[in-house]
């Protein structure tokens, strides 16, 4: 019996891909992200996972200024040239807004990273694409775990001159905030999804 040929896209090119291969490589999986050239595949999400997005997504369109920001899902973020991660929820600034048929956003449009934590994105959520996202200059990103079926809300904000993170909160039933705008999410409300 004979192998079936690997499928073109299943043999890296040796620099690793590059941000423009996301759209051109058939058959990807979808949600698939580019990592330090490398294509990660994401595995299904839990409950949690799709409730904290919802209830996210919902409170950020309702305090965004429309006029300003606009929040988005499944939208990749083009970091550089072998880096193009796709965070659980994005920020936008409302003038950066791309074309219906764009499947990624600049890094200068994003205001805003959320990335909830799973068990497969534990080490990515927490460490390297923090690392990314603030080197890439993106001024907020919050990191959102699950707590005994309870969210907390690891909010950061770039320090400019080193451009890293900086923790300026950690919130457990809700999240106020004055920056990148006015926010004000109760957190128990996942109970109730």
């Amino acid at each position: 019996m004979s192998a079936e040929p690997a499928a073109e896209w299943h043999i890296p090119p040796v620099e690793g891909y590059t941000a423009d291969d996301l759209d051109r490589i058939p058959d990807l999986p979808p949600h698939t992200e580019l990592i330090d050239g490398s294509l990660v595949i994401v595995s299904p999400q839990k409950r949690f996972h799709m409730k904290m997005l919802r209830l996210l997504e919902n409170a950020l369109v309702q305090s965004a200024p429309r006029d300003s920001f606009h929040v988005s899902r499944e939208m990749s973020v083009a970091l550089g040239l072998r880096q193009r991660p796709e965070p659980d929820l994005i920020v936008v600034r409302a003038d950066a807004e791309i074309d219906d048929d764009a499947t990624w956003y600049p890094v200068e449009a994003v205001v805003l990273a959320v990335e909830v934590v799973s068990p497969e994105s534990r080490e990515r959520d927490r460490v390297r694409k923090p690392l990314l996202y603030a080197g890439a200059g993106i001024p907020h990103f919050w990191r959102v775990e699950e707590n005994g079926k309870e969210p907390v809300v690891y909010v950061f904000e770039i320090e400019p001159v080193t451009r890293q993170y900086v923790p300026t909160g950690i919130f457990h039933d809700r999240v106020t905030l004055k920056v990148p705008f006015e926010i004000d999410i109760d957190l128990t409300e996942i109970n109730r999804m």
